[in-house]
């Protein structure tokens, strides 16, 4: 009875993935046939060109995030976070642990502010301040969600592109302000909790479920992933449709032009107040481009968004002193600036 449950669970899901990939296939075709032909939208018009990008977009993202967030949770099956706790805390990794960190950081579907609670558990736990901060920095910046959004707006050279340097800024970063000794900033309590914890270790029993018994679980937690963020990529591409339809093209391009070699700071500069996720950013910066807006200014406006913002700084207060913020948000504003400029060159 159990391996037919199992078979009749298999087709299943062989037969919605068959569909949905037909799906994400001709839905540009579908998309023009319900606007135009059936509901009889003006191709040529403002509302006509924004209800089509809203519909278009819609669909197409929350398919990929869903493919994409499955996919994800595989991988966190097999490597969940407490093997990466012990792994990073009782190994000489010659370094590459900041580069794991910063691995973990885009494979978790975490903002720059849900990111803050797993950070402070690391923290806690004893790893190493400058790989916490490889974590941090690399989570928002690089997830499921945004590599989704961005393979489906950019294509797969600037998705690679974007995530392997995400990774890599994170690592950096991370290795940086691990040099700097910065134990000495962080608050009063989270120092206590660390003097008193207890060796962890490293022994660490792995589960013996087979993976088909696992993947209904992952399917469940990937929709779960999706309905946390619809409504922000619903916003998101809300806003990106007015954008693409209403906004007059030089509009963006008059600040932001390739011409300009403030553009990429001033994008920055104008993103760090700002809060946002990479599902509510990333249909703007996709607006952005389209508009004139060089790919490697408008990625590093999206970075500044979801990697920096004044509610994050608020959380962090919780673990450490504005001096050590301030340094942390320095350091990742001037990789992100960097970064803006050399995709302005290779993309």
């Amino acid at each position: 009875m159990k391996s037919r449950k199992r078979g009749l669970f298999i087709t299943s899901i062989s037969l919605v993935l068959i569909v949905i990939i037909a799906l994400y296939h001709y839905l540009p075709r579908l998309t023009d046939l319900l606007i135009y032909d059936t509901l009889g939208f003006n191709e040529g018009t403002h509302l006509g060109s924004s209800v089509n990008f809203f519909l278009y977009d819609t669909v197409k993202i929350l398919i990929l995030l869903f493919l994409i967030s499955s996919l994800m949770g595989v991988v966190n099956a097999y490597f969940p976070i407490e093997r990466l706790r012990i792994y990073l805390t009782s190994r000489n990794l010659y370094g590459f642990q900041y580069f794991f960190a910063s691995l973990f950081g885009a494979i978790t579907p975490f903002c720059s502010c849900s990111s803050i609670p797993l950070f402070i558990g690391f923290v806690n736990g004893g790893i190493p301040l400058g790989v916490t901060f490889s974590f941090l920095i690399t989570s928002p910046l690089v997830n499921e969600v945004a590599v989704a959004m961005f393979l489906g707006s950019f294509g797969i050279k600037a998705t690679l592109i974007y995530a392997l340097s995400g990774i890599i800024l994170g690592a950096l970063g991370g290795m940086i302000l691990g040099r700097f000794k910065l134990e000495r900033y962080l608050s009063d309590w989270v120092k206590q909790i660390q003097s008193q914890s207890e060796q962890m270790t490293d022994k660490w029993e792995v589960e013996n479920t087979p993976f088909i018994d696992r993947l209904p679980y992952i399917i469940k937690d990937g929709r779960g992933i999706v309905k946390r963020v619809i409504l922000y990529v619903i916003i998101g591409i809300g806003i990106g449709a007015v954008m693409h339809g209403y906004v007059p093209e030089n509009f963006f391009t008059e600040y932001l032009s390739a011409d300009k070699w403030y553009s990429v700071p001033l994008a920055v500069i104008l993103a760090v107040p700002m809060y946002a996720n990479a599902a509510g950013i990333v249909p703007v910066i996709q607006v952005f481009v389209s508009k004139g807006v060089p790919l490697g200014t408008a990625i590093a406006f999206m970075m500044g968004v979801v990697g920096l913002s004044l509610p994050e700084a608020t959380l962090l207060k919780k673990v450490m002193k504005w001096r050590l913020i301030a340094i942390f948000f320095g350091t990742v504003t001037t990789f992100i600036i960097l970064l803006g400029y050399l995709f302005n060159l290779i993309l």
